[in-house]
């Protein structure tokens, strides 16, 4: 057995043993299906093993020195005022199996999660290594007050009530802060709530733009490894790794920005790479999402039935993709459903510029469609080719996803002009010069 199996063996009966203590105060107890905003909760320690329940009203600060669980649904914040969450780095949390252990932070209230390159800050299963799976534990979540269209009332400030029982999230401030998450690695979440419930390894609910995403990793997860339920929030690096779900998701009026996204699917799990929409109950929902996007590489596996589409645009969503690579995804690399989908394309308020697809199947088809597929990706956009972008070694143990020598992909970007965007010339997530997933991301299956 490893010192770390031994550890953990160790602090799981650490963790029975303070959880007798705290049972009273805990929300949501073993084999609770909806977990929700407790009115008590806290925080039980026993030497170095710390356990978080319910609602939290005041400051906290989770030190490396810690080994801190998660037991049922713990919230950060009322919703009211604020409460500030502060994480050192290499601290590592981690999610309770027995009790859909999950974070959530409440409107108003903020994460300071800010790791670093040598230690990064860690949410995984409180399962041993070696039994850790996809669905072990319930995830990260993060409730800001900007923009969702999810109301049939557009006309006031719309709020909406999370999966899971996650909480409210929306508003009308799209400069929210919700803090900042920064080298923070996810790990097995994406537990089942409940039939069609699962929550995601991280979703950010109506989170604003004054929030800071960048040098994140969604691994092993059950459902969707990103998403966005509207909001203006930006991000940059984040790396998506054996996903059972969609990789990156957004829905109800996302209109943010991102730049440098890798998604890599494993054989034994999957959907899509992107699946976007705007609304499924109106398409035209206002306001309609419509991201803008730069340098992402999304990589499937040409041999798994699992495997469906790289990037798949529905249900109303406008948006711009630029320079990215699409490679490998068994149904098609890329398509287009519903008809207002289909009439933002032709707007030219939904884009696909400067980008290379290389599936076998490049591209979707409907009965109904009214313009093809190709053709959206060869006559109406520009810049966009078939090829091979020629990575290093996308699918190896310690996976390369920088374009190798030869690759068209190390030039030809056309970077959105937008300060937010960094000027590079390579196209796809990763740089020829500059691989940010090496030193602190994992490649671990249990």
């Amino acid at each position: 057995m490893s010192n770390n199996m031994k550890i953990m063996g160790g602090l799981m009966r650490r963790w029975a043993l303070v959880g007798a203590a705290v049972a009273t105060v805990a929300g949501c107890g073993e084999g609770s299906e909806e977990p929700a905003a407790p009115a008590g909760g806290g925080v039980s320690c026993e030497g170095s093993v710390c356990v978080l329940t319910g609602t939290i009203k005041e400051d906290l600060t989770l030190t490396a020195d810690t080994q801190w669980l998660l037991r049922g649904g713990v919230f950060i914040g009322d919703d009211v005022e604020q409460t500030t969450l502060t994480i050192e780095p290499g601290t590592t949390i981690f999610g309770e199996t027995a009790t859909n252990g999950m974070l959530v932070i409440q409107r108003g209230s903020r994460i300071l999660a800010e790791g670093t390159l040598e230690a990064p800050i860690v949410f995984t299963s409180s399962k041993e290594e070696g039994s850790r799976a996809r669905g072990d534990w319930g995830g990260v979540i993060i409730n800001g007050r900007a923009p969702v269209n999810s109301c049939a009332d557009q006309e006031v400030a719309c709020e909406a009530f999370g999966e899971g029982g996650t909480g409210f999230y929306g508003g009308g401030d799209p400069d929210d802060n919700s803090g900042v998450l920064r080298y923070v690695r996810v790990e097995f979440a994406g537990s089942l709530i409940s039939p069609d419930n699962e929550l995601n390894g991280l979703g950010l609910q109506g989170v604003g733009s004054g929030t800071t995403l960048d040098f994140i990793q969604v691994h092993m997860g059950k459902d969707d490894g990103v998403e966005f339920f509207g909001g203006t929030v930006n991000f940059k690096h984040i790396l998506t790794t054996g996903i059972a779900d969609d990789n990156l998701d957004w829905t109800d009026g996302w209109q943010g920005k991102g730049q440098f996204f890798v998604a890599l699917q494993y054989d034994d799990a999957g959907d899509n790479g992107v699946e976007a929409d705007n609304n499924g109950e109106d398409n035209t929902a206002s306001p309609r999402s419509t991201p803008v996007l730069s340098n992402i590489t999304l990589i499937g596996q040409p041999d798994s039935e699992l495997s469906d589409i790289g990037v798949l645009l529905r249900e109303g969503t406008g948006g711009q993709l630029h320079n990215a690579i699409v490679t490998g995804w068994n149904e098609t690399c890329l398509d287009i459903d519903n008809p207002e989908t289909f009439a933002n394309a032709e707007r030219g308020d939904l884009i696909v510029a400067n980008s290379l697809l290389d599936c076998a199947a490049a591209f979707g088809a409907g009965d109904d469609d009214p313009f093809t597929v190709e053709d959206f990706f060869n006559a109406m956009n520009t810049g966009n080719t078939l090829g091979n972008a020629r990575l290093i070694d996308p699918y190896g143990d310690t996976p390369d996803f920088r374009p190798g020598e030869g690759s068209e992909m190390i030039t030809g970007a056309v970077v959105p002009a937008d300060s937010f965007f960094e000027p590079v010339s390579f196209r796809g997530g990763v740089g020829p010069d500059d691989d940010w997933t090496a030193g602190w991301t994992t490649s671990a299956r249990n």
